[in-house]
């Protein structure tokens, strides 16, 4: 089976970022998401940036991309941040749009009951690229019956 080609995410750091933090990577053969990396201000470089007990912020990565029509970005939490620390993103997963060329931050929120110190450089989120079906909309009258009809949260078994 031939694979499809895999899309380019091109990427700009900022004028202010440092060309020493690697650009998103894949950590293992297997990865499904890219690490991102804090590219934090010269003025925080040294000392990190300090995310307090349930403080949202966005983290700057330094970078812009450019993401092909017909894909996305998907923004994740890293799970060794969240389980360890508590560390997390509170809109999982972030999308980036296609036609989105802003700043790259991601938005952490701190979970845990102790302020975490963000290093400059730190792996702290992934990025997964998916293909984007637009769908279209229509009103009608009734939907058709399915087994679960209009059970909601829970409804299909335990939690």
């Amino acid at each position: 089976m031939k694979a499809d080609a895999s899309p380019v995410i091109n990427v700009l750091r900022e004028a202010w970022a440092d060309r020493a933090v690697p650009l998103p990577s894949y950590e293992s053969a297997g990865a499904a998401g890219a690490d991102i990396r804090a590219s934090l201000p010269a003025d925080q470089r040294r000392d990190g940036f300090r995310l307090e007990p349930m403080q949202r912020a966005i983290v700057p990565t330094g970078l812009r991309v450019a993401v092909p029509q017909g894909y996305e970005v998907q923004i994740r939490p890293r799970s060794g941040l969240a389980l360890k620390h508590g560390i997390s993103l509170p809109n999982t997963p972030g999308t980036i749009d296609s036609d989105y060329r802003g700043p790259l931050g991601v938005l952490l929120i701190n979970f845990g009951s102790k302020p975490y110190v963000i290093a400059h450089g730190e792996r702290i989120a992934q990025m997964v690229v998916a293909p984007v079906a637009r769908a279209g909309f229509a009103e009608v009258a009734a939907l058709d019956s399915t087994g679960r009809g209009s059970g909601g949260f829970g409804s299909t078994g335990r939690g």
